[in-house]
């Protein structure tokens, strides 16, 4: 196995993205069944879209609107994962990335889990996770102590730390969630699930 074949994967997601949802129930199985780990990184679609001028998807009740709704659906039972769409979409995900980062410098997997948890939370249960409450209830079942993440929320360097993933992001070309990039190679959105398994098989193509 190369040098190459061992970097991690890196994955960009916000935790109100149905699709970064999606992908991130999958994404690490594909990686580790090809020798690789992923690096997960939460980021705000909002400022994404701000630097780039873009728009969501699902703005509005236009024909790609009404698309991207049902694509949802579709993408869900096609790829196997639960999917329930939330009441309140989308919502600002500040607290739960805040949330990530911290748990990431105590415990890398233990950030992973929570961060699948919030997402299931969101697309599955239904659960406000723009409440820090929610937000706290979520990393407690996860063994997370809920005075400590509190406290971490409000301090200006996991602030700064979130900020500075974002504006990283941006520097690499992140525009959108989901987003993975192999070896300096960018894939944008669920659906390239198979191309991502197919480069990491043949090492490019």
């Amino acid at each position: 196995m190369t040098a190459s074949a061992k970097t991690p994967l890196d994955f960009y997601f916000d935790f109100s993205s149905p699709y970064g949802y999606l992908l991130a129930e999958k994404i690490d199985a594909v990686a580790a069944q090809h020798g690789r780990s992923v690096n997960w990184h939460p980021i705000l679609l909002g400022v994404i879209f701000q630097a780039t001028g873009s728009r969501p998807p699902a703005d509005g009740e236009s024909a790609k609107a009404k698309y991207v709704y049902k694509d949802f659906h579709r993408s869900a039972r096609h790829m196997g994962v639960p999917y329930n769409p939330p009441s309140r979409f989308p919502l600002p995900t500040q607290n739960a990335a805040r949330a990530f980062y911290w748990l990431q410098t105590q415990d890398a997997a233990l950030a992973k889990q929570f961060a699948q948890a919030t997402y299931r939370a969101f697309f599955v249960d239904d659960r406000d996770i723009s409440a820090p409450d929610t937000v706290l209830e979520i990393a407690g079942k996860q063994g997370v102590d809920r005075e400590k993440l509190a406290t971490a929320l409000q301090t200006p360097e996991i602030k700064a730390c979130l900020k500075d993933a974002c504006e990283l992001a941006l520097a690499i070309g992140v525009f959108g969630s989901p987003h993975v990039i192999i070896d300096g190679e960018h894939f944008f959105g669920a659906d390239r699930l198979p191309q991502i398994e197919h480069w990491l098989q043949s090492g490019g193509f």
